[in-house]
């Protein structure tokens, strides 16, 4: 576990909620500003695998 805050990643939303000004964690947001975890990508405003397997959140806290 992370010790200070200095050392806790983001994860990403599964889903873009689609505001006018994104928010830290918009999957979209992460891909431009390359943090998004490695293995993922954005299709349709959703966060999907590159391998093509469904995304769960503790796969992804792992990857993160």
């Amino acid at each position: 576990m992370p010790k200070n805050k200095s050392q806790v990643r983001k994860l990403p939303k599964l889903e873009c909620c689609e505001s006018k000004s994104k928010c830290n964690r918009c999957p979209l947001r992460m891909l431009k500003d390359g943090t998004l975890p490695s293995g993922y990508t954005v299709k349709k405003r959703k966060l999907v695998r590159v391998d093509g397997k469904k995304v769960s959140k503790k796969k992804l806290a792992k990857a993160a």
